[in-house]
């Protein structure tokens, strides 16, 4: 090298995301691009002693919901907090573009429904400056953010866009309904989508109770949308199945992958209502893999589970009649209430009814845990409530109440209800490790008063290869390779997710000994001060992004040059 670096990384213990042992080595920089790995005699512009600490490629997650954050931010919280330099979003089938004027409150209470993201916060902050999915790109082409973003195309706005309310009400297509969506789904990619989204599953539903447009969406209807797409350029089907579908519509899935050889994504849990049905899920994935389809398997870094509180969308306790009394009050006056022995008397005598909201089921006890700080996702089943009340001779009802209590009103209890069969994350480990997988569903920007799993990626680097105690661990090459160049090449962006010559400089310097996850806040820095859950996180000495320093010792610098990417990033050569 003879020109002056932009910026240097000096002796990092360097996971490159190609998966082979760690190796000490300096990282220069240039114009945003990796120049050179190795010994770097030169002095860089600016420099970064890296000594001792892990170096990574910039984590890619290609499951967020940032579709409405993006038009009101330009810091891409939490995910860039945890390492993440590019996120994907516009996945489930949800998303505001394509979108006519009067569909917007359709699409709000659509996203509020499905991703628990509060309606104020969508209407207050969607700025509405675009009506076709192209205006949309074109707009967010325009913003600078601390992180890249990708966008896909989200199958219930675009049905809804040209079914109207045949569409919202999950009519069959018709032909000329197909060659409409087809023919937008073509400008979408041509715009840059990376790819189209859609979901089967019951638990998507409007905030008014309705199914999501797209659950029974035709055949017929999605070849021609991924043929369409896949036939103008790289792009991904990405969807969610239900378990009491999966037999039907997988098949059918793989039918439409094989017919229009796009390359299709979705998320693979472990149920307890079907222990081993991810196994036989797996199969069929890797068995038609072996047939030149392109599939993976997204799966979360932990349990996916529900955080309950006070302060929160849902607690234990909301249907009982003399909580809904006083379940409207400020924070501070519930509070004082649920301190009064006959407020909790009362509370404690009554049961849970039934309710519509698929995400809220009779408390079961033997499955609900106090999280702990540090807070802990993989517990043994003698740590539940309803253990611990049985030891202590108590109902568990009051070991919950009581801990919601705590830090001024502010406990939380976690309930892990997939991916932890038998009490432990043996099988989301299985599920990581297979050749068709890579890590997802973080939701971040989505399910801001019920789940907090932005921090995903810095999860897979704590627990599973540091931290776990009740099972085999992973490596820091896997698990570094796995959510940087494997998620990366999943979408098609060919340019990023490994630490060599030619490719895009994002990069995360780390401190493995202190890198740290707090237990979940609730913080109120949303548009018209809405409410989200966020974790801080310790350990991140620099995350760079196209080689200049966004976050620096958790804090951010105010760099933004990260952009929205048009589309799949070609191989190097």
């Amino acid at each position: 090298m003879t020109s002056t670096p932009d910026l240097v990384i000096r002796g990092g213990n360097i996971a490159d995301g190609q998966g082979g042992d760690l190796f000490e080595a300096d990282i220069a920089i240039s114009d945003g691009r990796i120049t050179e790995v190795g010994k770097i005699l030169g002095k860089g512009k600016e420099e970064i002693d890296a000594k001792g600490k892990l170096v990574t490629p910039g984590f890619v997650d290609v499951h967020t919901h940032y579709d409405g954050q993006v038009t009101w931010s330009q810091d891409i919280t939490p995910s860039s907090q945890n390492g993440v330099t590019t996120a994907i979003m516009g996945n489930c089938g949800v998303g505001f573009a394509p979108c006519k004027p009067a569909d917007h409150q359709r699409l709000i209470q659509l996203m509020e429904g499905v991703e628990d993201i509060p309606e104020p916060v969508l209407s207050a902050g969607i700025p509405w400056s675009w009506e076709s999915f192209p205006d949309y790109m074109e707009w967010l082409s325009k913003r600078h953010f601390d992180i890249d973003v990708g966008a896909q195309l989200p199958h219930a706005a675009l049905r809804v866009y040209v079914m109207g309310e045949r569409g919202a009400r999950r009519d069959p297509s018709t032909i000329e309904d197909n060659k409409a969506m087809a023919a937008l789904a073509g400008d979408a990619v041509r715009a840059g989508a990376l790819g189209f989204s859609t979901s089967r599953t019951l638990n998507h539903r409007t905030s008014t109770g309705d199914f999501t447009p797209t659950l029974k969406a035709g055949e017929d209807e999605l070849t021609a949308i991924a043929g369409a797409m896949h036939g103008v350029g790289r792009s991904v089907l990405q969807f969610v199945l239900d378990l009491s579908t999966i037999h039907e519509d997988l098949p059918m899935m793989l039918r439409v992958a094989e017919n229009t050889k796009c390359p299709i994504s979705f998320s693979i849990t472990q149920n307890d209502k079907a222990p081993e049905r991810w196994r036989q899920t797996l199969a069929s994935i890797n068995e038609a893999s072996t047939r030149g389809l392109s599939i993976t398997a997204q799966i979360a870094a932990r349990p996916v589970g529900l955080l309950l509180g006070l302060e929160l969308s849902r607690n234990p306790f909301q249907t009982h009649p003399s909580y809904k009394a006083i379940a409207t009050l400020p924070l501070a006056e519930r509070l004082a209430r649920l301190h009064q022995p006959e407020v909790r008397a009362a509370i404690l005598s009554e049961t849970a009814t039934s309710t519509d909201d698929p995400l809220f089921f009779r408390p079961n006890y033997d499955k609900m845990y106090l999280l702990g700080d540090p807070p802990d996702y993989e517990q043994p089943p003698e740590n539940t409530l309803g253990a611990q009340a049985r030891r202590q001779g108590r109902k568990p009802e009051e070991l919950a109440y009581d801990a919601m209590l705590t830090n001024e009103g502010r406990g939380m209890l976690y309930v892990p209800f997939l991916n932890y069969a038998d009490g432990n994350l043996d099988a989301t480990r299985e599920m990581l490790r297979d050749p068709c997988s890579v890590p997802g569903l973080s939701d971040g920007g989505a399910h801001c008063g019920i789940i907090c799993d932005a921090s995903f990626p810095t999860y897979l680097l704590t627990h599973w290869t540091r931290d776990r105690t009740r099972g085999e661990k992973l490596s820091i090459p896997f698990v570094a390779a796995a959510q940087s160049r494997k998620t990366a090449l999943s979408v098609g962006l060919y340019d990023r997710g490994v630490i060599a010559p030619g490719y895009k400089a994002d990069i995360n310097v780390i401190d493995y000994g202190r890198l740290h996850l707090h237990p979940p806040k609730v913080h109120y820095d949303l548009p018209v001060g809405g409410r989200r859950l966020l974790q801080q996180v310790d350990g991140y000495d620099a995350t760079i992004v196209s080689g200049m320093v966004t976050q620096r010792d958790g804090t951010a610098t105010g760099n933004r040059p990260g952009r929205l990417v048009r589309g799949a990033q070609g191989k190097l050569h």
